[in-house]
C-alpha cells in the first residue's frame, strides 16, 4: 500500500502539471476522434488531419523521439513523438504521460524506418489520468481471481479477455439476426414474477415493498413466452438473464444467459432441424472451426450429430433397463445405492436426473442430441403418443454440458394440471426444486394454444465451449465472487 500511495502521488504530480497547462481545467470534455486505430492502419500515407484517441499500452523514448502504442477498442496502432516537430512539448509529454493515461492525439500518418505505419503527433491531449499503473503481467492463480473482480483492469491488459467478450457479443448478434431471418418475433416477459416457474430449479426470491408481496427472480421465462403463443404469436423468442439458486461450477452460475424461443405447429422434430440449423450458421457467420479444443479435450463439431434416446443412453452406461424400473419404482431406490447416495434424492425423477448427471452425460464429448427423456423430468412436456413413460423431448449435450433443452410443448390444460399438481405435491414433500401450480397459465392454456415446440439454448456455455474459456465466469463480464 505504501508504494502504491507513493506511486499515485507521482502521477498526482503530473496531472496537476497537466491541469496548469490546461488553464486549471482537470479533464476535458471531449475530443473530436475522427478514426480508430484499426481504421488507421488502412488510412495512406501523408494523410492529414487525423485525431486518434486510447490508453497508453507501451512508452519508449529514445534520445528526441517517443514510441507509443496505442489502444482502443478496435486495436493498436504507434504515435510517434518527435521533438522536432513538437519543440518544448515534447519534453513535457515525455515527462507527463504514464502507461494507461488516456490521450488524443492529431497528426499525420507516415511510415517509420521500420516500415511501420504511425501516426506523428502534432499535438497531444490528456484525457484521463491513471493513477494506478497497469500491471505488467497479468497471469497465475491469485490474479485469475483478480481479473474476476477487476475486470477493467483484466479487459486493459489482456487481449484475450477482451476478445472473448467481442466474440460473445458477435454470437449474440449473430444469433438475434438468424432468427428474424426465420420470422422470429424478439419479446421481453417479467424477470420478476410471482410465482418461479418453467423449470425444476430453486429459485431466488426477494420482495416489492410497493406491493407488498413476495416475488422471485424468474428460473426460465417458459411460462410466459408461452401465455403470448396463447395471445397469437406463432414465432417468438427471448435472450436474457434467468436466475437460479444452486451451486456454481465451470457449467452453472446462478446468473446466466439464455434464449428461449417458440414456434407454433412444429413438434420436437422439427426443432431438432432447426437447432442444427442455428449452429451450422453460428458456426460459418463466426469462422469456428469444425474441431474446437476445450481444456485439452478436442470436440468435433461437424455433422451428423449422434442421437440417441434417453433410455438407451442410460443402459449404456449403466446397465440399467430404465422402461423396467419406471414400471416398479419401488425397486429403483435400492438398485440405484450402486450409482449415487440415494438420500440426496427424494423422488424418483430426481433420483433418475442424479443418475443421468453423474454417470452418463459427462461421457459425452461430441455433440449428442439425446431424445425421449423420462416424462416424469419434463412436466411442461408433452408425453409421446407411443409411450407415455417418455416425453417428445431432446437435449444437446456438448463436452458433458446440456446446451439445448427442448420439447413439443404440452397444450392440454387438463393434462398440464395433473402434472402440476404432481410436482407441487412433491415440492409440499421437500422436494425444493419442484414446480409450484400456477392457476393464471393454467388458465392461459384453457384459451387454447396452437401445437408448438420451445427450445432453450445456454449462451454463456456455449460462448465458454467456443473460446475454450476454463468456467462460465470467464465469459461473463462481472460473475459474482465470494
Amino acid at each position: 500500500k505504501v508504494l502504491m500511495d507513493h506511486y499515485k502521488d507521482i502521477r498526482k504530480s503530473k496531472h496537476e502539471n497537466w491541469i496548469k497547462r490546461n488553464s486549471g481545467v482537470a479533464y476535458l470534455d471531449k475530443f473530436e476522434k475522427n478514426t480508430n486505430c484499426i481504421s488507421a492502419v488502412a488510412l495512406e500515407e501523408n494523410s492529414e488531419n487525423i485525431n486518434l484517441a486510447g490508453r497508453i499500452v507501451l512508452f519508449r523514448k529514445m534520445g528526441k523521439i517517443a514510441f507509443l502504442k496505442l489502444k482502443d477498442f478496435s486495436g493498436l496502432f504507434q504515435v510517434v513523438l518527435d521533438k522536432e516537430v513538437l519543440g518544448e512539448d515534447f519534453d513535457f509529454f515525455c515527462d507527463n504521460l504514464d502507461l494507461g493515461d488516456i490521450i488524443g492525439v492529431k497528426g499525420t500518418i507516415f511510415i517509420t524506418k521500420k516500415g511501420e505505419k504511425s501516426l506523428k503527433a502534432q499535438s497531444v491531449e490528456l484525457l484521463s489520468k491513471n493513477y494506478i499503473p497497469l500491471p505488467e503481467k497479468w497471469h497465475g492463480l491469485t490474479d485469475k481471481e483478480a481479473r474476476l473482480r477487476k475486470r477493467y483492469v483484466d479487459l486493459i491488459v489482456n487481449d484475450e479477455s477482451a476478445n472473448v467478450f467481442k466474440f460473445r457479443s458477435d454470437f449474440i448478434k449473430n444469433l438475434r439476426r438468424f432468427m428474424e431471418s426465420y420470422d422470429f418475433v424478439e419479446v421481453e416477459t417479467p424477470i420478476l414474477q410471482a410465482q418461479a416457474s418453467g423449470a425444476l430449479a430453486n429459485p431466488f426470491k426477494t420482495h416489492h415493498n410497493d406491493m407488498h408481496m413476495d416475488l422471485f427472480l424468474r428460473i426460465a421465462p417458459e411460462t410466459y413466452l408461452k401465455r403470448l403463443m396463447a395471445g397469437g404469436y406463432e414465432r417468438i423468442f427471448e435472450i436474457g438473464k434467468s436466475f437460479r439458486n444452486e451451486g456454481s461450477d465451470p457449467s452453472h452460475l446462478q446468473e446466466f444467459t439464455m434464449m428461449e424461443f417458440y414456434c407454433a405447429y412444429w413438434n420436437f422434430e422439427d426443432a431438432i432441424n432447426f437447432v442444427k440449423n442455428v449452429f451450422s450458421d453460428l458456426i460459418e457467420k463466426l469462422n469456428i472451426p469444425e474441431t474446437i479444443e476445450y481444456a485439452g479435450q478436442k470436440i468435433n463439431l461437424s455433422m451428423p450429430w449422434k442421437v440417441i434416446s434417453y433410455k438407451d443412453l442410460f443402459k449404456q452406461y449403466t446397465k440399467l433397463d430404465l422402461d423396467y424400473l419406471l414400471k416398479n419404482e419401488e425397486e429403483f431406490f435400492e438398485v440405484a445405492k450402486s450409482f449415487v447416495d440415494v438420500s440426496k434424492y427424494k423422488s424418483i425423477p430426481s433420483l433418475i436426473d442424479g443418475i443421468y448427471k453423474k454417470h452418463c452425460r459427462p461421457n459425452l464429448i461430441d455433440p449428442c442430441i439425446i431424445t425421449h427423456q423420462p416424462s416424469a423430468l419434463g412436466p411442461l412436456a408433452r408425453v409421446s403418443d407411443s409411450d407415455p413413460l417418455y416425453s417428445d423431448r431432446f437435449q444437446l449435450v456438448i463436452n458433458g454440458w446440456e446446451v439445448v433443452n427442448a420439447y413439443s410443448e404440452l397444450i392440454n390444460f387438463e393434462a398440464q394440471r395433473k402434472t402440476l399438481e404432481k410436482q407441487q405435491d412433491l415440492r409440499d414433500k421437500g422436494e425444493e426444486e419442484s414446480m409450484e401450480m400456477e392457476e393464471d397459465f393454467l388458465e392461459a392454456m384453457e384459451f387454447g394454444m396452437p401445437p408448438m415446440a420451445g427450445v432453450g439454448i445456454g449462451i454463456d456455455r456455449l460462448i465458454a465451449l467456443f473460446t475454450n474459456s476454463e468456467s462460465l465466469r470467464e465469459v461473463v463480464f462481472f460473475p459474482n465472487l465470494k
